[in-house]
């Protein structure tokens, strides 16, 4: 009779350590994909901010290359009168256009590095959301399961 009874609180205690590590596991796991879902939350609105801004910036390029063109088509005219005066306008026009190009570029480039640092700044800081719970998990089944003196 004792050693039944011993036996079925062995097996009590044995169950709530089991149940009692089972509510660990399920909080870590809640806290995990809270954070993944949060990254990928947060890379989804990077992604579109990006998206906004290299858009933005192919509009307005596309806008000043029909603006430029459209000079280019009101201007043929002054060709015949004056060839040299046209060619050098439009010398200096096509340079000052290539470098607005080149801005606009270096503009996306920088669009482009500073949401990767966004995306990093967000990975990382999810990381470290996640090595802090297994830490904590970790910490929490050591101390369910040692045993009492």
């Amino acid at each position: 009779m004792a050693t039944t009874k011993k036996a079925d609180e062995m097996f009590g205690q044995f169950t709530g350590k089991a149940v009692e590590a089972l509510t660990l596991w399920a909080d870590a796991n809640q806290k995990i994909v809270r954070e993944l879902v949060d990254l990928s939350a947060s890379t989804a609105k990077e992604g579109v901010r990006l998206y906004a801004e290299l858009q933005s910036s192919a509009v307005e390029a596309v806008k000043d290359g029909q603006d430029f063109l459209l000079r280019r088509q009101a201007e043929w005219q002054d060709l015949q009168k004056d060839p040299a005066g046209w060619y050098q306008k439009n010398l200096v026009e096509g340079i000052e256009e290539t470098q607005k190009a080149f801005k606009l570029l270096e503009g996306n480039a920088q669009a482009v590095t500073q949401s990767a640092e966004r995306l990093q700044a967000s990975a990382e800081q999810a990381s470290k959301e996640i090595q802090q719970t297994f830490a904590s998990v970790g910490g929490r089944l050591k101390t369910l399961y040692t045993p009492a003196n």
